[in-house]
């Protein structure tokens, strides 16, 4: 079977080709495959655009065209031809010209009547491996050349394509459930975060609901942590700039970062926790006895993200990591390692996530200048990542040129209810900052030595985690992270004391519940419960009052019965406790 990238590559051209025939005035500049399909991005006229309404001609004229494309061949040709064939087109001239510079090849490929410039890695015979129902075009965007706001506008147009109908179909199936479980809705209907202009984009604010998921989150993270040797720490929102030129983040960042101009000093906004958690270490006189040292600190980080790069709670400008550092021996990373991925485990077991999970061992890529330390530094660092990887008999995978810009991670990929993928929590292996920061403990012969520093994060971010569980549990969170746990609900005025009641001994055993003494119906009520998402919902009638017992009904489960009180708070204690 052909290969999917490939497919996907080609499916690129061949919609190229169709614009092409469609709109001749249009220069086609780059188009790759991309995760669930392809694009490429087009210059027309600016009266000659098309619409989303014409995506079906395109795609109508694809299915035509791939017939004839039996082949796709590829030669290599000089400068100057590739110039003189693209001659009217100034931005794949741009690309010629930045080829020739870089001493690469220049490639030209032809399938049918079309050919473009392109480095390769396509299907040989597109009639044959591409089936014709496999693929569709999705929708219009608008792009910068090469990203750069400077640059001219392109159209850029987005393509689907699967290795069958099947796939596809089901692909657009998700797509439909992930709309009905987008967090930006879903979190202004319960009322988990808000947005305001006043504050500006990038900056959510969570509502007393959200907030209790969220703290239930950091809590469950810090009861993982705790018996593992770790202690809390805090440190500043800022920092003098000096600190972040010794790191290396002020130039790996550059126009991300958020500097604020003090009487005297300039300072910069924390982009990241590990700098301050160095200066934390370096204050005490560490042996070898006391390593592993190991930090803990959910702290809000900031970056200046482009505006429309933002999204609700999964793409911000305030950043909450839930931050760990360890600063240990050479030896003790396996050790220190395993352990983060069991906590790693326990942890996305208990959201149900674990299943189908896998790991990326991200390496240095070829542009050695985008990262700091010696080719010393960075084998011996990935290599004890690898190691690890291989004697935990971790799902694991390369990835090349996606470390860290100061060491290689693993990093952990964990699909959702509905099939989509995160990557989420990740383990960054660091000899670089210690160097920078000077960082040393005494060993055994009373001289010093230099600390490895172990990154990692559990969850991420807890403002992307939390989106994607708003996303994962569609708003149907457990018992334990709902915000509101049980809603209690008298069948009649009349019974509006007794429910009230009940409502004060769920909440002094600890259990979040309200009550809806409201003047709506009792259905209204019951479907208010059920539409607001919460697990339970008690019901409190003459017959309950009478036998002093009252009615449970579930969520997920529909109605449990009458039951006493205390068995119902036994019960959701129970529950609640083993974060079923």
């Amino acid at each position: 079977m052909a290969s999917l990238e490939h497919i996907r590559h080609t499916l690129a051209h061949l919609m190229a080709a169709a614009v092409l025939e469609l709109y001749p005035e249009a220069k086609p500049t780059i188009g790759p495959a991309i995760d669930n399909g392809f694009y490429y991005d087009f210059e027309f006229p600016a009266d000659k655009r098309p619409t989303e309404k014409e995506l079906k001609d395109i795609e109508k004229k694809m299915r035509k065209l791939l017939p004839s494309w039996k082949e796709m061949t590829g030669k290599e040709v000089a400068y100057d031809e590739a110039k003189v064939f693209f001659k009217d087109n100034p931005f794949k001239n741009e690309l010629i010209r930045d080829i020739r510079d870089k001493g690469e090849k220049m490639t030209f490929y032809t399938a049918g009547k079309f050919t473009d410039l392109c480095r390769g890695g396509h299907v040989e015979n597109p009639a044959k491996d591409i089936p014709s129902d496999s693929f569709e075009l999705s929708h219009i965007a608008g792009a910068y050349w090469r990203g750069d706001e400077k640059q001219p506008m392109l159209t850029r147009i987005y393509g689907l394509a699967f290795n069958s109908k099947e796939e596809l179909d089901s692909y657009n199936k998700m797509m439909v459930e992930a709309e009905k479980r987008d967090h930006k809705k879903l979190g202004k209907e319960l009322k988990l975060f808000t947005t305001s202009p006043l504050i500006g984009s990038g900056l959510p604010l969570l509502q007393p609901n959200g907030m209790i998921i969220r703290k239930e989150i950091e809590d469950y993270l810090w009861e993982l942590h705790k018996d593992h040797g770790y202690s809390r720490v805090w440190t500043p929102h800022i920092a003098k700039e000096d600190l972040y030129i010794t790191s290396g983040h002020a130039a790996k960042f550059g126009d991300e970062l958020f500097r604020v101009q003090g009487k005297e000093e300039k300072f910069i906004m924390k982009p990241m926790n590990c700098p301050h958690h160095m200066q934390i270490f370096a204050d005490n006189q560490f042996s070898y006895r006391d390593m592993p040292v190991r930090y803990f600190e959910p702290a809000t980080v900031y970056r200046d993200e482009k505006s429309g790069q933002l999204a609700g709670l999964t793409r911000v400008r305030a950043i909450t990591q839930d931050d760990g550092h360890l600063f240990c021996r050479q030896s003790q990373i396996s050790a220190e390692v395993v352990t983060i991925i069991g906590i790693i485990k326990a942890f996305y077991t208990t959201m149900g996530m674990l299943d189908g999970y896998w790991v990326r061992l991200s390496t240095r890529g070829a542009d050695k200048s985008a990262y700091i330390g010696s080719d010393e530094i960075w084998s011996t660092a990935e290599k004890a990542l690898e190691d690890t990887a291989v004697a935990n008999k971790l799902n694991w995978k390369p990835g090349p040129g996606e470390a860290a810009f100061y060491g290689p991670k693993l990093d952990f990929m964990f699909k959702d209810a509905i099939g989509r993928e995160w990557q989420l929590a990740t383990i960054q292996c660091d000899f670089n900052l210690p160097e920078r920061f000077d960082l040393s403990f005494v060993h055994e012969k009373g001289e010093k030595e230099r600390p490895v520093v172990i990154h990692r994060a559990i969850s991420g971010s807890l403002e992307r985690f939390m989106g994607v569980m708003i996303e994962h549990y569609a708003g149907n969170f457990p018992l334990w992270l709902s915000p509101v746990q049980v809603k209690v609900i008298p069948v009649a005025e009349a019974h509006a004391d007794a429910a009230a009641k009940i409502r004060e001994s769920l909440r002094k055993a600890g259990i979040r519940a309200t009550l809806d003494d409201s003047n709506d119906s009792f259905g209204k009520k019951i479907r208010n419960a059920k539409t607001a998402h919460i697990p339970y919902f008690i019901i409190m009638g003459e017959k309950d009052i009478s036998a002093d017992k009252v009615t449970l009904e579930s969520r997920d489960k529909g109605q449990i019965g009458q039951l006493s009180a205390d068995e119902v708070m036994k019960m959701l204690a129970e529950e609640i406790k083993e974060r079923k």
